[in-house]
């Protein structure tokens, strides 16, 4: 009778583990590779097409020079990031776009924004000050650490007369 009740109590774990990972596979999404990679394309490619059209704007309509007209392309694309962010459709176009949201200088304003509106209400200090660069923060670490890694080398390289 031990027996029964243990091959019983196999075959149930046996169902319900069945049943799970039917489920577990009902519910898990099912990414398109290719889809995702058209999208983070458009939406890079849209960030990209915008700044550009900015230097062009400021450049023909506004007598800039390229350097001048790159600066308000860089700004502009910084405050729309930050606008956009406040107002969350920020996070959707980086859902809908994934990779294609992290034009380095938008998803850089957007990581500093999101940390600063998540915070916000723990106070000015504690809060927005102390969280802001939560998410940013390691980007400027190694940035940094690597510029200067990079630095050494070509200084290196320099001694040794290779570059």
């Amino acid at each position: 009778m031990s027996n029964e009740k243990q091959k019983l109590t196999l075959e149930q774990e046996q169902e319900r583990n069945d049943a799970y990972n039917a489920y577990v596979e009902q519910i898990t999404p099912t990414h398109n590779l290719w889809a995702n990679m058209g999208k983070a394309f458009l939406l890079g490619g849209a960030i990209c097409l915008l700044g550009q059209w900015i230097v062009n704007l400021a450049m023909n309509s506004y007598g800039m020079e390229k350097e001048d007209a790159s600066l308000w392309c860089s700004l502009i694309l910084v405050l729309l990031s930050v606008i956009l962010t406040s107002c969350n459709v920020y996070g959707q176009l980086a859902n809908w776009g994934g990779a294609g949201a992290l034009v380095p200088i938008t998803g850089f304003a957007n990581g500093v924004a999101s940390s600063a509106i998540e915070f916000q209400k723990e106070g000015q200090v504690f809060g927005i000050g102390c969280q802001i660069f939560k998410i940013a923060g390691p980007v400027i670490l190694y940035g940094i650490f690597s510029s200067w890694v990079l630095g050494v080398i070509y200084w290196i390289l320099k001694l040794l007369q290779i570059v």
